[in-house]
This record gives C-alpha cells, sequence and structure tokens, in this order.
C-alpha cells in the first residue's frame, strides 16, 4: 500500500473536524444582535442578521462539503492501491505536481463574493414562524379580486380600491410598482439593509413586481402579484431556481430583515420559491386598521 495515502486521509480528517468545531462555535456563540425599532404598536420587531457571520458559516459549510469530497476521492485511490498492491511500483520520489493532483485543494474564500452563492435553506418550513401568510383567497375576502378575468399575462388592475393605492417609484436600489403603503415599508427593509450591509444592498436586483394574472399553471387562483403586495428579488440578476430548496447566500440575509419588518418569504412555501418576497396578513390587517390600505 502508498504509505503516503494514509497521511493524507489522516490530514484531511483533521481538517474537517476542525471546520466542523469552527462551523459549530459560530453557530452556536451568542452575538449582540442588531436590533432596529420595533412598529408603533410593537407587533412586529426582532433582530437583524450580522452578514459577516452568515457569510463565514456558509463559508466553512462550503469548506467542509469540499473536504467531504476530496475524503470521497481518497477512499477511491486507497482501494485502488489496495487492489494493485501486488503491481510493481516506482521508486521515482514523487513530485510536487503529483501530490497536489492527489489531494485538490479549494481556492481561497472570498467573501466579497459569496452574496450570489447558491446554499441550502435550513429550516425553510419554520422562516415565517410568527407570521400569518396573506393568501389570495384571504385577499380577495377583504379587497375583491384585482380584475374579473385573470389570464397567465399580466393586465391591468380594475378594482379602484386596489388601483387608487398603486405607485411606481424607485425604492432602495430598484424601481417597483406596488402599493403605497408596501412601499413605504420596503423603503424601511432597504433602508436599514443599507446602514448595515451597502454592499449588498447595492447588488440586490428585482424580477417583478406587480403582475395582474393568475397562477402560473394554476388558472382560476389569483397571484400575489395581481394585488401589488409582493415582490421578486435576486443578487446581481441571477435568478433563483424554483423548487430545489435552494437560494442566494445573499437572499437568506435579505429574508431576516424582511421577516423582522413583516414580510413573509416565499422559500416557506410548499414548493419553495425564495426569490418571492410577500407583505403579511399581519401587515394587511395592521394597515387597514390605520386606513393606510
Amino acid at each position: 500500500m502508498d504509505t503516503r495515502i494514509v497521511p493524507a486521509i489522516i490530514g484531511v480528517m483533521f481538517v474537517i473536524l476542525i471546520g466542523i468545531g469552527a462551523l459549530l462555535f459560530l453557530q452556536f456563540r451568542e452575538d449582540t444582535p442588531i436590533i432596529y425599532e420595533s412598529d408603533a404598536d410593537g407587533a412586529i420587531s426582532g433582530p437583524a442578521i450580522d452578514s459577516g457571520a452568515r457569510i463565514e458559516i456558509e463559508g466553512l459549510r462550503s469548506q467542509i462539503e469540499t473536504l467531504a469530497e476530496e475524503m470521497k476521492a481518497l477512499r477511491k485511490e486507497l482501494a485502488s492501491v489496495a487492489a494493485n498492491a501486488q503491481a510493481p511500483t516506482s521508486t521515482a520520489p514523487a513530485t510536487g505536481d503529483e501530490t497536489q493532483a492527489a489531494i485538490p485543494r479549494d481556492g481561497p474564500n472570498q467573501i466579497i463574493d459569496a452574496y450570489a452563492q447558491v446554499v441550502l435553506i435550513a429550516n425553510r418550513r419554520n422562516v415565517n414562524k410568527g407570521l400569518q401568510i396573506a393568501s389570495p383567497s384571504y385577499l380577495e375576502g377583504v379587497f375583491g379580486k384585482p380584475r374579473p378575468d385573470l389570464t397567465s399575462k399580466c393586465q391591468g388592475m380594475t378594482n379602484k380600491r386596489l388601483s387608487a393605492k398603486l405607485v411606481t417609484d424607485t425604492v432602495g436600489p430598484i424601481r417597483v410598482r406596488m402599493q403605497q403603503p408596501a412601499l413605504d415599508s420596503l423603503e424601511r427593509v432597504f433602508q436599514k439593509i443599507k446602514e448595515t450591509d451597502p454592499d449588498l444592498h447595492d447588488r440586490i436586483n428585482t424580477a417583478g413586481a406587480l403582475c395582474v394574472r393568475h397562477i402560473r399553471g394554476a388558472p382560476g387562483r389569483t397571484s400575489t402579484h395581481a394585488f401589488g403586495l409582493s415582490l421578486d428579488l435576486n443578487i446581481d440578476g441571477q435568478l433563483d431556481r424554483l423548487g430545489d430548496g435552494k437560494t442566494q447566500l445573499g437572499l437568506t440575509i435579505l429574508a431576516d430583515f424582511f421577516k423582522t419588518e413583516g414580510w413573509y418569504w416565499g422559500a416557506g412555501f410548499s414548493r419553495e420559491d425564495s426569490m418571492h418576497f410577500e407583505v403579511s396578513r399581519n401587515l394587511v390587517e395592521k394597515w387597514i386598521a390605520e386606513g393606510a390600505l
């Protein structure tokens, strides 16, 4: 057996253990949360995320996954060496290139580009804990349909109560058409993101907001986009893949700010849609009580 393989495996296992230990430390250490003022009624409040810590955790998770793949490759190589133990071997010393080839190494961790990195959504069914969803049936019960006839294409809104509050404006880094109270809320979200993480703020892009149509593939069911109370976001214009349980790291950070403000994240849908952010029922009821909607 090639004796170089065993030390390499031990080394990789040691690095994996260190990585897991560091990840656990970062995951469970007590950080001082970033607390923002709550709304006037105090109904919706909470800490915002430390972007640097999230990037650090996801970076370590990625490195551990890479090391696990290296471990698989080393196991295969060890099995190959064992199978050919009787074959003649060269006595020539190994070169540096050969050693490098045996243990492929990951490049440097460039956190500046980590926002667009695709990661698994942890515990996604609980990401909206404490918030109620403003379902299309609920919204129709309160406001009526945005228009009587809905197709798969965006059309004009005919509902007078809803159309009276529609506004097109530039909010933070994007320009959208939504209900006025939703735009005001969105402005607060983006302002907090800009104050906390200006690099992330400048890389936010949108795939659209108001679109009066039915849910694609589900005629007869109104999309929440039809009410002007939801929008789709992404990082650097890269669209998220629907339903794969993954998202961009930057969107997981945005989701914490949106939840603090009272928005519902589409990552928690039965069919994951992590680009989608919509106003929660909590906010809709608050705005109705205030006469804003």
